[in-house]
């Protein structure tokens, strides 16, 4: 790679960090729906040109940064064994030290300004996952794990909220273990 186009990668990333930042600031302050790419544009001190060269609109934008929290929950959600309780808590505890990580981005995008639909797509990617872990568990009724699933996830996502919206209060090995120990009293209700 030349130095030329090695200094032109440098600037698309750092212009993209700092419209990816600077919009969450404003998503901070206000719904989309009231952010202008204007006022973006000068928070960022870029030009909108600049801000057109790297999306479509503010969605586009948006939905980048939510692609990628996802993608970096589901390829950690999937490193994991889930039949086994440590390894529940140590995965869930991995996941919560992503969200403190970023959690500045993950407060914001799941306020009542983030976007809903991030939210459910949160929610089901941790459904999914539970879903194939309980299904190996052959000790559960069939009937009744897809909906045991659906609502240890949206447990968990509010969970999630609150310890955002309260300041983390919590570590996250307590959380984890709080939820784990929540999912497995719901799961053990289920036992035959």
């Amino acid at each position: 790679m030349s130095q030329l186009s090695t200094k032109l990668d440098r600037r698309i990333k750092y212009t993209q960090m700092v419209l990816k930042e600077s919009f969450m600031k404003l998503l901070k302050q206000k719904p989309l729906t009231n952010i202008t790419i204007k006022e973006l544009c000068e928070l960022a001190d870029i030009n909108r040109s600049t801000f057109y060269s790297h999306y479509k609109d503010l969605y586009d934008l948006l939905y980048q940064i939510e692609d990628g929290i996802i993608e970096d929950m589901n390829q950690t959600l999937s490193s994991y064994n889930y039949t086994k309780n440590e390894e529940a808590i140590q995965m869930t505890e991995k996941l919560l030290e992503y969200i403190v990580k970023n959690s500045e981005s993950c407060q914001t995008l799941f306020s009542e300004h983030g976007n809903p639909t991030f939210q459910k797509k949160v929610m089901m990617l941790a459904h999914q996952h539970l879903l194939k872990s309980l299904i190996q568990d052959k000790h559960f009724i069939p009937v009744n794990i897809e909906y045991l699933s659906l609502f240890i996830a949206n447990g968990s996502i509010h969970l999630v909220q609150h310890w955002l919206k309260n300041g983390l209060k919590e570590s996250p090995k307590e959380m984890a273990e709080l939820m784990i120990n929540l999912a497995t009293k719901g799961l053990s209700s289920f036992q035959q």
